[in-house]
């Protein structure tokens, strides 16, 4: 598991603005019919980059959900769309949320909820 030092950043406020980051696309994980969208956002304030994980079905009322973590910058290049699961699934903590989850964002590790 990655440890990872959390520096009270407005990057680890769990409600994700977009105007705090830079982002740039890897491209779509299909795994499982998934579509999802992986990105890459770097802190505006912080400098910190985070690797974020957006799936949601447009078939499905309220299916949205996100997953972001800390990136070291040498994973940055080499990271897949079909990796970001496992990537973040072994993360010491992330952020997550969504419309699925009910939530603007929480802490959590571990497995993520992805399928839809």
């Amino acid at each position: 598991m990655n440890k990872i030092q959390k520096l009270g950043c407005v990057c680890e406020k769990p409600e994700l603005s977009h105007t705090d980051y830079r982002t740039s696309n890897i491209g779509t994980d299909k795994t499982n019919g998934r579509m999802a969208e992986v990105s890459i956002l770097q802190c505006k304030l912080c400098q910190r980059i985070w690797l974020k994980y957006l799936v949601e079905s447009e078939s499905f009322t309220k299916s949205g959900r996100w997953y972001k973590g800390i990136i070291a910058k040498k994973y940055v290049a080499g990271m897949k769309p079909e990796n970001a699961v496992e990537y973040l699934e072994n993360l010491d903590w992330y952020i997550y949320g969504g419309s699925y989850l009910e939530s603007t964002g929480m802490f959590g590790q571990g497995k993520l909820n992805v399928d839809l």
